[in-house]
């Protein structure tokens, strides 16, 4: 008798263990959660993250702390957050830098960008567009590579992530033309070293760029896509441009460290839907020049599996060799 006591007893203690996370799940949140940027303050992923952040708090009632951690393409971050507790209170809104480039572009980085992480939801794209400084005379991406081809290994091109390092070596492979390459950690950096004329021009996110150019501090030539964009119908892809075989985008999305609980996940993606769903917030993130949606975790792991080999290619292609 003794001992069937003892074995109910231990029976329903492990019942009760294998309860718990889906105990916790179900009161999840209850305190602020907090949200991981790879990239500086005045970035775009930070000001996305921020307006996504300030909408998720209201419908998860808890507070959203955002935490920027830059630095080694969006890899600081990434690892900060792969080694963090998996209970939802610590995500990370990313994008394909950290995921699909650093990878290729980076020996032994510190994480498998599969199985580290919890995929939650996609966020949306930020297209890329090519600036120059207006007191340069280009006036087309044309224009900027005949003068390369006169002046080889003269002009400069910034980057403050991995899509801008891409998007400048896939044009210099595209066109034919040497070209120097100058990194910044972050792109508001390197987009206050192209205005202030240190730098000749940069690809990057319309979020950061579009307030210059629209200030009339930098002149955009061209959107980096193969298509043009809904947000600046009036600039040109590179393909129109002259630059054949130029399709770059950076996508943005929601992850936590690997093995959340599913009903955590659940909720997240729920609670991503909904931001993504008002009118409102999608008019604001337009003005950032951020073209917002959402899918399944399941899509989204699919998705970033798809985009790891495409970035593979695009930066093979482009010559680039790992650091």
């Amino acid at each position: 008798m003794q001992l069937h006591r003892l074995l109910r007893a231990a029976l329903l203690g492990g019942a009760s263990l294998l309860a718990l996370p889906a105990a916790h799940a179900a009161d999840y949140p209850n305190k602020p959660i907090t949200l991981i940027v790879p990239f500086p303050a005045g970035s775009g992923t930070d000001a996305v993250g921020r307006i996504f952040g300030a909408e998720l708090s209201t419908i998860l009632g808890q507070q959203i702390v955002v935490e920027n951690k830059p630095g080694a393409n969006a890899t600081i971050a990434a690892n900060y957050v792969a080694r963090a507790k998996p209970d939802g209170y610590t995500l990370f809104v990313t994008t394909n830098t950290s995921h699909s480039a650093a990878p290729w572009l980076m020996k032994n980085i510190p994480y498998d960008p599969v199985k580290d992480f919890t995929p939650i939801a996609r966020g949306g794209n930020l297209p890329f567009i090519l600036v120059v400084n207006p007191k340069r005379p280009w006036k087309t991406v044309a224009d900027l590579v005949a003068d390369a081809r006169q002046h080889p290994g003269r002009i400069t091109y910034a980057s403050g992530n991995s899509t801008g390092i891409v998007a400048g070596a896939t044009l210099a492979n595209r066109a034919r033309i040497d070209i120097l390459h100058v990194p910044y950690k972050g792109t508001p950096q390197g987009l206050t070293d192209v205005v202030g004329g240190q730098v000749d021009f940069m690809f990057t996110d319309l979020a950061s760029g579009l307030p210059f150019v629209q200030s009339g501090q930098l002149r955009a030539l061209a959107v980096s896509t193969a298509e043009r964009s809904a947000i600046v119908p009036d600039l040109p892809s590179m393909a129109e441009s002259g630059v054949q075989d130029f399709d770059l985008n950076s996508w943005n999305g929601y992850f936590g460290p690997a093995g959340m609980p599913p009903e955590v996940v659940a909720r997240l993606n729920d609670a991503i839907k909904q931001v993504v769903a008002k009118p409102d917030v999608r008019k604001r993130l337009a003005g950032l020049g951020f073209d917002a949606f959402s899918s399944s975790p399941e899509a989204f792991a699919q998705f970033v599996s798809e985009q790891r080999d495409l970035w593979g290619k695009l930066i093979r292609d482009a010559g680039i060799e790992q650091q």
